[in-house]
Order: C-alpha cells, then sequence, then structure tokens
C-alpha cells in the first residue's frame, strides 16, 4: 500500500459514534490473523508509528495541544501515546487548566473536568487521523510496598478506575496501554494491573487493544504473554547506550507461543543522556537523531509491527521554568522539530510503500557482514519472495545470498533515512551471492538497501 499524503487526512465523526476517514476507513484496530501486526476493521494493515508525549494530557493547554498533534500528524505519526494519572506530580499537580485528575486522590472519583480536556485531545488527535496510544497511570501509582507514597490504586479501584475509562472512551480511536514503565513484583501488583484491564473490558466491551508498556529494558511478554487481555506486546529498549541493536527484543517476542505483534514502545530518545550518566570527568553522552533511526530500523526489520519514537524534551513537554528531567533543555515547541520525527516519516513512507506486513526477518540470508554490534546489518524478506530490505547501519559493505527472491529481474535500489530519497543503481537478471557497498560510511551514514522483482 502507498503512504498517502504527508498531510494527514481530515476526519470527521459521524451519528454512528464511529470515527471515519475520506476513504470511508474506520479508525479501528484488531490483530491480523496471523497474530504478526496490526490491522483495521477492514483488515488494511495499520503502521505503527508513535510519539511518547506522556505529559500531553498533564501539561498542555488546549491551544498548545493543537500546536503539537498538528505538527505530529504532518509528520505522519500514527498514534500519540499519553499518560491520563501522569508521573511528574500527576496527581498532585492541576492541568494547564487546574483541574486534577482524581477527587482527593480518589480512583473511583475521576474528575470530570480534568477528563473533559482529556476528551478534547483524544478527539482532535482522531480529527487529524491519529489513535491515542492511552496509559490509563503512570507505574508508580500501582505500585505497593510501604515505601511507596504515591499509590493510589487497589485491587478494587483498578477495576472501577478502568471501567470508567473504558466506558468514557469506548467510540473513541483508542488503545490502552497499561503498566506506565514498571513491572509487577508480586501478585498483588500483578492483580491490579488485571483488575484494570477486566476493567477497561468491561467498559469498552472490548472494542480496543490493550496491551502494556514495561520498565525497560523489558518486555510485557515477561510478565503478561499470555494473559487473554494482552492483544500485542510491547517492550522498552530504554536509554542505556547508543548502537544497541533494540530488534533482539522483537526477535525474543517472535518465537513465542501464541503468536502476537509486538513493537518497541520506548526506545532511545533524541537528546536523552545515554544511560543518563552525567557525572564529575565524565560529560553525558547524548543519543541523536541517529541514534533513534538506527533504533527504529533495526526493530522493524527484526518483525516490529511498527515503531515508537521519543524526544527528551517532548515526553515531559519541557519548558523553561519547568523541573528539568534526564537533561531536558529545549523547549518541546522547538524540539518537535528536531530531525529525527522527520526521519521517522521517511521510516512509515518506505515500509508502506511496499506490502511491509509481508516482511520476514532474515538474517540466514547475511553471507559476509556484520552481524553484532552497532555496524549490524539487518535483513527481512517479503514472505512471497517479492522484495527484500536491508538495513546497513554505518553504511559498511555486507553479502547477500538472493536466492530467496522470487525471481531473478530485480531492481536494486539504496533508500537514504535522513531525507526519504532512492536512488537505483542497478537492474539485473542475476540472483545467487552478492556484496553491495553503500554511498558512504560511518556514524551517522546509514542506508537500506531495497530489492524489488520487475515484471519480466
Amino acid at each position: 500500500m502507498v503512504f498517502s499524503a504527508i498531510c494527514a487526512d481530515t476526519f470527521s465523526q459521524v451519528k454512528s459514534s464511529k470515527w471515519i476517514n475520506q476513504s470511508g476507513k474506520e479508525l479501528k484496530l484488531k490483530v491480523s490473523e496471523n497474530g504478526r501486526y496490526l490491522v483495521y476493521s477492514d483488515g488494511t494493515p495499520f503502521f505503527w508509528l508513535g510519539d511518547t508525549a506522556w505529559e500531553l494530557f498533564h501539561r498542555l493547554n488546549r491551544e498548545e495541544a493543537d500546536l503539537y498533534l498538528e505538527d505530529r500528524s504532518k509528520k505522519g505519526f500514527t498514534v500519540i501515546q499519553a499518560v491520563a494519572l501522569a508521573e511528574l506530580e500527576g496527581e498532585s499537580r492541576p492541568n494547564a487548566n487546574g483541574d486534577f485528575p482524581l477527587t482527593n486522590k480518589n480512583a473511583s472519583k475521576p474528575n470530570e473536568k480534568y477528563f473533559e480536556h482529556v476528551d478534547y485531545i483524544v478527539n482532535k488527535a482522531a480529527s487529524l487521523g491519529m489513535f491515542t496510544g492511552m496509559l490509563p497511570t503512570w507505574g508508580i501509582f500501582w505500585k505497593t510496598g510501604t515505601e511507596n507514597t504515591r499509590r493510589i490504586f487497589t485491587v478494587e479501584n483498578a477495576r472501577i478506575y478502568g471501567e470508567f475509562l473504558g466506558k468514557r472512551y469506548r467510540d473513541k480511536p483508542v488503545v490502552w496501554i497499561l503498566g506506565g514503565d514498571n513491572n509487577p513484583e508480586n501478585e498483588e501488583e500483578k492483580a491490579i494491573i488485571e483488575a484494570m484491564a477486566n476493567g477497561l473490558r468491561a467498559g469498552d466491551g472490548g472494542s480496543h487493544l490493550i496491551t502494556f508498556h514495561p520498565r525497560g529494558p523489558g518486555r510485557s511478554s515477561d510478565y503478561f504473554h499470555n494473559a487473554k487481555w494482552l492483544d500485542f506486546n510491547m517492550y522498552q529498549s530504554s536509554h542505556a547506550a547508543k548502537g544497541f541493536d533494540n530488534g533482539i527484543f522483537a526477535e525474543l517476542d517472535r518465537k513465542l507461543s501464541p503468536a502476537k505483534p509486538t513493537l518497541d514502545g520506548e526506545p532511545r530518545y533524541e537528546n536523552i543522556m545515554a544511560g543518563f550518566y552525567n557525572q564529575g570527568n565524565h560529560p553525558a553522552v547524548k543519543i541523536t537523531d541517529y541514534d533513534a533511526r538506527t533504533a527504529a530500523y533495526w526493530s522493524v526489520l527484526a518483525g516490529a509491527c511498527g515503531h515508537t519514537y521519543g524526544n527528551n524534551n517532548i515526553w515531559q513537554m519541557w519548558r523553561e521554568g519547568e523541573k528539568n528531567v534526564i537533561g531536558a533543555n529545549i523547549p518541546w515547541y522547538e524540539a518537535i522539530n528536531h530531525p529525527g520525527s522527520f526521519e521517522m516519516m521517511h521510516l512509515r513512507k518506505l515500509f508502506e510503500s511496499r506490502n511491509w506486513e509481508k516482511l520476514k526477518p532474515a538474517q540466514d540470508l547475511i553471507v559476509d557482514g556484520a552481524l553484532s554490534g552497532p555496524s549490524k546489518v539487518r535483513v527481512a524478506i517479503a514472505s512471497d519472495g517479492s522484495f527484500l530490505m536491508a538495513y546497513s547501519s554505518k553504511g559498511e559493505p555486507f553479502t547477500l545470498n538472493l536466492d530467496s527472491l522470487a525471481s531473478n529481474h530485480i531492481s536494486e535500489t539504496w533508500f537514504d533515512p535522513r531525507y526519504g530519497t532512492y536512488f537505483n543503481f542497478h537492474n539485473t537478471n542475476t540472483l545467487s551471492i552478492k556484496t553491495f557497498t553503500p554511498p558512504n560510511s560511518g556514524e551517522g551514514n546509514d542506508w537500506v538497501l531495497v530489492i524489488d522483482v520487475r515484471k519480466n
């Protein structure tokens, strides 16, 4: 399928309360029949391109939310990941309108005015063609233990809160994301998560997908893969280092049964300190757009059903006067124009230009080349042999066995992930083993080889 336009379709809500785009496609998701990716209700593959805007509901007013969402829509994002009960003073500091999410921090008593603001943002995102990946709460609020003074949820009120959200957003383009950067460490915590999931299901009648955002590095499948409510897996590869292949997480999830889609819901953020480290004589090493980009291509070519981008200034909606968290120092309204978000647009454009849902990891086709480390090459091939993609993270040469392609009539093209441009360099009638040398190499010079089978 072809990536439509950079600017999103205009969406409208009809009397049936279904969100419909200009082509008549309902904004509703389900899991594909083979359990490997997500699809719209009509079966069309859905490419998850998310942005972590954790503090969106909490810190931005409507005008600011409009600015942010319109920017993300223009850049081709399909999911906005935000938290209803946010991490940064979410329970003790009101939103931009002066409203708290809960009455007296009671999860059984959500504040109507606060959620009217959430409603506005969810509707605005939908009008721009985007789903809201809504976290009911950040994990700190369901963690047990006497040292946790911020705990709000119990098994009982988690169910009530979940049902409240499920009913309220039953007819909205929402995906539920439980967890909130924390993992269950005991049976009580797991029971709270289960209760909230059951509450969501009771409230929305099962009309939305549910996943789990774990503490990083980690995978939802470590805790809930066999849970009936978990529709697809999410992993957090986190922010520990540059040059780490997060595709490993996708590889592990793809080995599990039953098959469930998986994706990286929190990879290394653009402009964050690698490993959160900035002490003494060791100044911070910042993650760049290149580092965010490598995480995206490694992950998708390893079998993920999409990818989530993140920027350290944007997740917290930082601006002058706010507390600095993990080195944030650029106002969010400037950071939305950092290069990484533009490059995510190119990522989606590339994969949607072909039947990306047919891709399956194919590391066995690499005859020679970097199989690990920051120069790693990743390869995926369509299940029908109609096309192949290979990613060289530092533009170093690699050798592939092309015998698995459906025909020897092939077109060979380099895709530049920085600018979204193609360079067709060779058409041939020969397969067998071949070495490919990208146009340039070194840090920041990653390239995607695209081989398409041509009609005779």
